[in-house]
């Protein structure tokens, strides 16, 4: 299955998608990667590196960022991890979340979970 990592800038927030993910894929591979090591806001490259390794295997790992520096810091990360198959996918956080984690669930690659997650764009809250 592919590895889900959600990047953010709080440790909280990260933890609470994997959570909302996870109520809906619960053998889903995910892993937070949220905040500062001293629990203050921000990115860590360390957490991010850690949270790859944690759900890494021969599928790959999606990594879906809240914003800023979340992408960037994330960006260096799969650049060190360039003999892994890891991949940023740009989506809403939450819908994108849960879609990729029903989606690993079902056997998807990392490569149709790129174009797929594209869809998470198009989640509605209200019927228009």
């Amino acid at each position: 299955m592919v590895g889900i990592v959600i990047v953010s800038h709080s440790e909280k927030l990260a933890a609470g998608v994997v959570e909302i993910a996870r109520m809906m894929a619960p053998d889903a591979p995910l892993a937070a990667a949220g905040g500062l090591e001293d629990g203050e806001l921000g990115t860590s490259y360390a957490r991010i590196s850690a949270a790859v390794e944690e759900v890494y295997s021969e599928d790959g790992v999606a990594v879906l960022m809240d914003m800023g520096s979340a992408v960037m810091t994330t960006e260096i990360v799969v650049e060190d991890m360039e003999d892994k198959k890891v991949m940023m996918l740009d989506c809403p956080l939450v819908e994108g979340a849960v879609l990729a984690a029903v989606e690993s669930t079902g056997g998807i690659t990392l490569e149709e979970l790129a174009v797929k997650i594209k869809e998470a764009y198009n989640v509605r809250k209200f019927p228009e």
